[in-house]
């Protein structure tokens, strides 16, 4: 005869088994649907050891990352950033990298006025001189004004990804540029730590105007030129727009927050 206490534990090791194959199912379901995903995009994604193994911030292929986990249904947060201001963004093509003009032994700061708050960044001319060289001249040419930063990513990396002015992730100044600083000391164990600004690419040597900011230490292959560091005051805009969440609950997708870079600017001090 069963006692009370051997049927107790059987019935808790049966509730075991029952949640263990639910969540089974659910990783199991995930699985196929990012492969359907990343078979449409060109790009085989699953979870955070994809993202690392074949990266996944490139500016040319509109590709997703994907995550194993289901898609909330809890309805998106409040969006936590103001309208943008007049205008549109303009669409600019330029025949060749631009001819260098900084001053690479001087200090340049990066200053995105968002409809979120305004992002200062430091950048490393030093380091990255042909990156920073080409944002001094197209912010100059106000090619990130009115743009929409079009990708946040909240599972397995944690980054947003602006700088295309088409906000569809392929579009880009005309020319490429290649890699730079790729040993930067600041990248250790392969992570790319909160506050790193670096060139989106979609291979070696393609650098053009899609850039992110990682808002939370990210694990990513060293292939993605680091040219900046975000302020303190920066991270916190940063951080609000990722508590918003994106629009696919999969971890990768539009910001829910309405991102808009009014203006940027590229100062020397």
């Amino acid at each position: 005869m069963v006692s009370q206490e051997q049927r107790r534990r059987q019935l808790a090791r049966e509730k075991f088994l029952r949640q263990q194959q639910r969540r089974t199912d659910a990783r199991r379901k995930a699985r196929t649907r990012n492969a359907v995903i990343a078979s449409a995009l060109g790009v085989i994604l699953v979870g955070s050891l994809a993202l690392y193994t074949t990266g996944a911030l490139k500016d040319d292929g509109k590709e997703k990352a994907g995550a194993d986990v289901t898609p909330s249904a809890t309805s998106a947060p409040p969006d936590p950033c103001g309208k943008p201001a007049k205008g549109e963004a303009e669409s600019m093509s330029f025949k060749k990298e631009p001819a260098m003009t900084i001053d690479t032994s001087a200090k340049y700061t990066m200053k995105l006025e968002t409809t979120c708050g305004d992002i200062e960044v430091a950048l490393k001319a030093a380091a990255a001189p042909h990156t920073v060289n080409s944002f001094n001249f197209l912010a100059g040419k106000g090619y990130f004004d009115h743009t929409k930063c079009h990708r946040l990513t909240t599972n397995g990396i944690y980054v947003l990804q602006c700088g295309d002015p088409t906000a569809s992730g392929s579009g880009g100044p005309g020319y490429q540029m290649k890699d730079e600083n790729l040993k930067d000391k600041s990248l250790k164990g392969n992570v790319y730590p909160a506050g790193t600004v670096a060139m989106a690419n979609s291979g070696p040597n393609t650098n053009g105007s899609q850039f992110f900011l990682v808002y939370q230490d990210s694990q990513l292959p060293p292939s993605y030129t680091p040219f900046g560091t975000v302020s303190a005051s920066g991270m916190t805009v940063l951080k609000k727009i990722a508590a918003a969440g994106e629009n696919t609950g999969a971890g990768d997708g539009a910001p829910n927050a309405t991102v808009v870079i009014d203006k940027a600017t590229v100062t020397k001090s």
